[in-house]
């Protein structure tokens, strides 16, 4: 999805500062729902991908930078950013942000045993590796996102049912202060991983990244993957469950928590889309897309 609008030229101007040049083609990409995303074809067939940031300031996105940086350091397979001829990963243009990345050639993971494994393997890694010092603690999907719907509600006097159910689950998070925590992905839904041979090779999109609860990150993978016409397929958690347990064993608390982690999760999304699609940008075909997931919350779950 593209908010911002690049010409070839443009885009050209861009790599250059970076040492790219011969710039044949440009293509916007699927995925994603917050930036813009271009696939950049350069005459000796190197592919990059252009990002402009709409929805992040310049300190958010080199702190996302940074982060990256530090996963891909540390293994986690992801796209590294490509460093611009002033030793920086960011260019100002317009007042938005622009990185580059390398471009990774493959398809949107599947929902097979096979490739739901591999991510819960990723997964698990990345929940092992230790936080940096900098990570925000915030899930920005989370607690202050709801609070801000409630300051809107409560301005224009709109309370409706999504609205009073998000404010009641606020109690969920009592019983849930001591559960292990790290590094999370948060949004590890199918537009966010590239798979290749029924195997993760890279993950997307860092922006929710943050320090959590683990098993919160992984019940949010369940709400990305393990769904079909609204409804919950057990084949789906249980080979997601599978791969991260084969690197990372949870603890009786976690398990007993997932089904309260799983709707905090549901609730996040729902926030997100509600904020985004009904008040951020309403009037588009997606303005109703929140009660995807409120459909979800009365669903047998798997754990």
């Amino acid at each position: 999805m593209t908010y911002t609008e690049v010409t070839l030229e443009e885009a050209s101007d861009v790599i250059k500062k970076a040492g790219f040049n011969n710039l044949l083609s440009i293509e916007k990409l699927d995925g994603g729902w917050a930036n813009s995303n271009y696939l950049l074809l350069l005459e000796d067939q190197t592919k990059l991908v252009l990002k402009i940031w709409n929805e992040q300031s310049l300190d958010e996105v080199n702190y996302l930078v940074n982060i990256t940086s530090y996963l891909f350091e540390a293994g986690i397979p992801t796209p590294n950013p490509i460093e611009f001829d002033n030793g920086e990963f960011i260019v100002m243009k317009d007042g938005l942000p622009w990185t580059i990345l390398p471009f990774v050639d493959g398809n949107w993971l599947g929902n097979d045993y096979e490739s739901l494994f591999s991510l819960g393997v990723i997964q698990a890694k990345m929940h092992l590796v230790k936080p940096p010092k900098n990570l925000k603690s915030d899930f920005s999907m989370g607690v202050k996102l709801f609070e801000k719907l409630f300051i809107i509600a409560d301005a224009k006097n709109d309370w409706n049912d999504f609205l009073i159910e998000l404010k009641s689950s606020k109690s969920l998070l009592l019983n849930l202060d001591k559960l292990p925590r790290g590094i999370i992905h948060g949004d590890l839904f199918p537009d966010n991983v590239i798979g290749n041979n029924n195997r993760v090779i890279s993950i997307l999109d860092f922006e929710e990244v943050c320090n959590d609860i683990l098993a919160f990150d992984l019940v949010m993978t369940f709400v990305g993957f393990g769904w079909e016409n609204g409804e919950p397929i057990s084949e789906r958690w249980n080979a997601i469950l599978d791969g991260y347990q084969s690197i990372r064993t949870l603890s009786e608390e976690e398990i007993s928590a997932l089904p309260d982690l799983h709707k905090l999760a549901t609730l996040s999304i729902a926030a997100w889309r509600y904020w985004q699609f009904k008040i951020n940008m309403p009037g588009t075909e997606h303005e109703s897309r929140y009660l995807e997931m409120t459909s979800r919350l009365d669903k047998v779950l798997p754990f």
